[in-house]
């Protein structure tokens, strides 16, 4: 029986690129490939036999397109879901500056 662990490896080397960015599609003569940010879980391990691997789940969000038209390639963001991407990294980006500002009125 083949190694699991190192199966799922090879198999999840270039998986990032496959969730986050979508197929080419031609949509009345626009082509556009849609982007989403994604996020996935895997494991691995060894046991006497030398098997033992795993997964767990993950998600995506959708950000937008790459889309080409006669003028040219240029991304279009989906403004909402870009905006419960950045919520969390204003949210942080936020917090940390209002305890540099506690920390320098000290």
């Amino acid at each position: 029986m083949p190694n699991l662990a190192v199966e799922l490896g090879k198999q999840a080397a270039d998986f990032g690129v496959h969730s986050a960015y979508g197929d080419v599609q031609d949509v009345d003569g626009v082509k556009f490939i849609p982007v989403a940010v994604t996020w996935s879980g895997f494991g691995g391990g060894s046991d006497d036999v030398g098997n033992g691997a795993g997964a767990g789940g993950g998600w995506a969000v959708p950000v937008g397109a790459y889309v080409r038209r006669a003028d040219g390639l240029r991304f279009e963001p989906n403004p909402i879901a870009l905006l419960a991407v950045l919520i969390p990294a204003i949210w942080v980006t936020g917090r940390a500056l209002s305890r540099v500002i506690r920390a320098r009125k000290k």
